[in-house]
């Protein structure tokens, strides 16, 4: 295993669904162990963000099981209509990007498109995206599939609390 600093590591719980993430932060990605249980199945998932000094995504992997089903995929956002980010549906880390890249002052807002993983389907979809700041750590996040919520986040850009979705423990 290859040592590298961790500039922060958080582990947060699902709120609609059994589940539990370890997501950890370096100085060039995201990695992160996924436990949820969708429809009665366990899931379980292992990812790898990339991203430039910039906060501008450049390699995601993704490997696990949904149910009994194993699943793996790897991708670059840009490779998709043009997307600058990665969501992956089944973590909210994924929003740390955008909202550090961005670096938006309290009441701007601005608009991405994101290469998004859908969860559970693990199909890989554009997703235009807006984030608001509104306060020193909140957000206000709108997706085109007509979801909106509140995301807090730390000094890091990591989420405290993702409204309807996780919370930090």
């Amino acid at each position: 295993m290859e040592k590298r600093h961790i500039e922060a590591s958080v582990v947060w719980r699902a709120l609609e669904r059994p589940g539990l993430e370890h997501c950890r932060l370096f100085s060039d990605g995201l990695e992160g162990d996924v436990v949820v249980v969708v429809d009665g199945r366990p899931c379980a998932f292992r990812y790898r963000v990339r991203f430039d000094a910039a906060w501008r995504t450049q390699a995601v992997e993704v490997e696990g099981w949904l149910g009994r089903e194993p699943y793996a995929i790897s991708f670059a956002p840009n490779g998709l209509a043009g997307c600058t980010d990665a969501d992956l549906g089944f973590t909210p880390s994924t929003n740390t990007l955008p909202i550090r890249r961005l670096n938006l002052a309290i009441g701007e807002e601005a608009s991405v498109s994101a290469a998004w993983l859908r969860f559970p389907q693990l199909t890989l979809e554009r997703l235009d995206q807006t984030y608001r700041r509104t306060g020193e750590r909140t957000y206000r996040y709108t997706s085109a599939t007509g979801f909106t919520g509140e995301l807090e986040v730390d000094e890091h850009g990591l989420v405290v609390t993702y409204e309807g979705g996780w919370a930090r423990e």
